[in-house]
């Protein structure tokens, strides 16, 4: 679905953004020029959006709104798709899919014209077969009434126990697929099942709809949804609740390594095949039994474990028994040891790869604890923090405003810097060594900036002993802070640039 982006949407957007920048407690922070795109959501802001869309279809389709939502749920959120298959053939098809009479009953007493319709003479209920004057029944829109009781437990269990289910909730009676609609529940269920029965129809907004504009914040123990809008080009995206992730995969913001290169890593880091690896590296096989053994003492002299036994030379490989020297040297000479020349290499190579993807995980991991220890820093500036520096300075916390989009950028680059290593890590080692050392350089010059940057909004000096602590004085410091976040900005965003443009300079 392509939610449409009315001039109306395109305001109440604008609106959201701004109170995003500036919600209570908070003071904007900036952002380092990456299409980072800050993305107002929730769970109301959608439930709004999903109201719009819905009345513009019940006003043009000149139908009650809880059979206009039944529609597009059917047309998974797809507004131009339900028009196509209305106006297709009257809507016949997509009334007899929904559960809808597709022939008006107007030659019954029973007719019914909306989804909460009241009964206009005494009729027994056929649940609890209690008798009701008029008006003290309801129907869903079909000529099975219900009383109100009937109705709010059934609408319970439904809510209660079928989960998103209770969206494709129907007449009670059983022959009759008439849809329960939100008017009816809104009529006769309790605020709490209300409340859970509107919570369902915005997750299915969400989830159920083609939209590539709306989806779940993956932040931990976020509840948000985010909204990132049409033909902005950007796919990171920024929660309320400060996770800032990708749009397209729903991974952690990743720039510049790609989504596949993203998840490959994601997927590496976590999985058990490197520990399959380092075991590969660092242990041999028993030349009897063939069980992988770990050498943790420094005596050459191996024993298999139960019930194999077997005791060999942990250098060689070759029985014990055949040895002359002592147990901490091998004097065996090997005149062909050919038949150890595949497993040898098979081991060299294991470990050498072993050793350079640890080289690349240790800094993405170094990097990402220096970014999680600046978004706390960050955090705390917005939480008060900046409002005692301030006072420190003799300054107004409005002044301050500088340091923020310091901390902003630094926590920014880090995340950057942290996701080049992946993208290195999956350049091929032979064909693409003049690209790796490239990158190697930008990321050299990026971390440099880096560092002064971090170093100068610490308070620290940037001479080369980086020691001596600062004489601060604020008018000295701010410049001086101001000009090192736009260098640092310059750089990663050169960094990001050739970095997604596959170094196409270097190719060439």
């Amino acid at each position: 679905m392509q939610v449409p982006w009315s001039p109306a949407l395109e305001g109440a957007a604008q609106g959201r953004s701004a109170i995003l920048a500036g919600s209570p407690g908070r003071r904007s922070s900036g952002r380092i020029g990456l299409s980072r795109q800050i993305v107002v959501g929730g769970v109301r802001d959608e439930s709004e959006c999903q109201d719009e869309i819905t009345a513009t279809i019940s006003d043009l389709l000149s139908i009650p709104r809880g059979f206009a939502a039944a529609f597009l749920r059917h047309c998974q959120w797809d507004p131009e798709h339900l028009q196509n298959e209305w106006f297709s053939d009257e809507g016949r098809r997509i009334r007899s899919a929904v559960g809808l009479l597709t022939t008006s009953p107007a030659a019954g007493r029973h007719a019914i014209t909306v989804p909460t319709a009241l009964n206009d003479m005494p009729l027994t209920c056929a649940i609890c077969f209690d008798a009701y004057a008029p008006g003290e029944m309801r129907s869903a829109g079909c000529s099975h009434y219900y009383c109100h009781g009937c109705w709010r437990g059934y609408v319970h269990v439904a809510v209660t126990d079928a989960g998103s289910g209770c969206l494709l909730l129907r007449c009670p009676d059983p022959p009759c697929r008439v849809p329960v609609v939100r008017e009816l529940v809104d009529a006769v269920a309790t605020g709490a099942d209300r409340a859970r029965y509107a919570t369902f129809v915005v997750r299915s907004f969400v989830e159920e709809g083609t939209s590539r504009y709306v989806r779940w914040c993956p932040g931990p123990r976020c509840a948000l949804a985010v909204r990132s809008r049409p033909g902005s080009g950007a796919y990171e995206v920024a929660c309320r609740c400060n996770h800032v992730f990708c749009f397209r995969c729903g991974e952690e913001a990743h720039r510049p390594s790609s989504c596949d290169t993203t998840r490959a890593w994601v997927v590496k880091s976590t999985s058990e095949g490197e520990t399959a690896k380092w075991v590969l590296a660092n242990t041999k096989h028993c030349p009897k039994c063939k069980r992988a053994i770990e050498k943790n003492l420094g005596c050459n002299h191996m024993t298999c474990g139960a019930p194999c036994k077997h005791e060999f030379c942990w250098i060689c490989l070759g029985s014990w028994k055949g040895h002359a020297g002592g147990y901490y040297r091998c004097n065996v000479y090997m005149a062909n040891p050919s038949e150890f020349d595949e497993e040898t290499t098979r081991r060299e190579q294991a470990k050498a790869s072993l050793e350079r993807y640890l080289h690349y995980y240790e800094r993405w991991c170094a990097h990402g604890a220096s970014m999680k220890k600046a978004r706390q820093d960050l955090d705390g500036l917005q939480g008060g923090g900046l409002d005692r520096v301030a006072e420190e300075m003799g300054r107004q916390p409005t002044e301050m405003d500088f340091l923020l989009e310091a901390y902003a950028q630094i926590v920014e680059a880090r995340r950057v810097l942290r996701w080049t290593y992946a993208y290195v890590y999956y350049l091929d080692p032979e064909r693409d060594e003049v690209k790796r050392r490239f990158c190697e350089y930008l990321q050299g010059v990026a971390e440099e900036s880096l560092e002064r940057l971090h170093r100068c909004a610490e308070r620290k000096s940037d001479d080369e002993e980086g020691e001596a602590e600062v004489a601060f004085k604020f008018e000295e410091y701010v410049p001086k802070l101001s000009n090192l976040t736009r260098v640092t900005r310059s750089h990663f965003a050169k960094l990001v640039e050739g970095f997604e443009s596959g170094l196409a300079e270097v190719v060439s």
